[in-house]
């Protein structure tokens, strides 16, 4: 079994959009005896600088450039399929439910941490954590345990009546123009029920998903 904490200084690549909180995350971690090989501000650099710096631990936060959606746990998700077993810290303001629950599965959930950044109450807690999740262990927020298995009980809860007869329409595989037909709405309403039902359903846009796809599989499952 891994330990429970590192007592030796690590190797941190550290990916935050947020200068201020960047620099004041780098200065922490040299406080307590660990290096920051690199410390950028988007997902692309954040893939970059693992590869170059092969670092101890990566600290990341969810959403940065360009698309401020889901970029950096996405970028923490594929270093997990690169590297196996790499340690990743997620520090975010938000839970993006779809890839935390895809992270928290790699590996065997060893290794990896999903901390809230306005739930974090003392310096002590986090720099904890980052031990914790070096040495192999698993750190998650209990509002992430709360939201991840809500999503897990019924993905469809959170939509409105209207946006799940959008749904029903969309897996029998009506257009947008068929579906205003049938509820006498305009195209330009359905379409701002899609963008909805997308975003409940934490489907973020991404290239090589077809999300309307993946919606009514959701609704299937539902």
């Amino acid at each position: 079994m891994p330990a429970t904490t590192v007592d030796r200084p690590l190797r941190v690549v550290l990916a935050e959009d947020s200068v201020l909180l960047r620099d004041g995350l780098v200065g922490l971690l040299a406080r307590f005896g660990h290096e920051v090989v690199a410390a950028v501000g988007d997902a692309e650099a954040l893939l970059a600088a693992a590869a170059e710096h092969r670092p101890d631990i990566v600290v990341t936060d969810v959403r940065m450039p360009p698309g401020f959606q889901d970029e950096g746990l996405h970028a923490a998700v594929r270093l997990r399929e690169e590297r196996a077993g790499l340690p990743v810290l997620v520090l975010s303001q938000y839970v993006q439910r779809a890839y935390a629950a895809e992270l928290l599965d790699s590996g065997d959930g060893t290794g990896v941490g999903y901390l809230l950044k306005d739930r974090v109450g003392q310096v002590e807690e986090f720099v904890d954590a980052l031990h914790k999740v070096a040495a192999g262990g698993t750190v998650v927020d209990p509002e992430v345990v709360r939201q991840l298995l809500r999503r897990r009980r019924d993905p469809l809860a959170r939509l409105t009546p209207r946006e799940r007869e959008v749904l029903a329409l969309i897996a029998e595989g009506r257009s947008n123009g068929a579906i205003a037909r049938t509820l006498v709405v305009s195209e330009a309403a359905v379409g701002k029920h899609i963008g909805s039902i997308l975003t409940k359903l934490d489907l973020p846009p991404a290239d090589d998903v077809h999300r309307r796809v993946l919606a009514v599989l959701a609704y299937l499952r539902g």
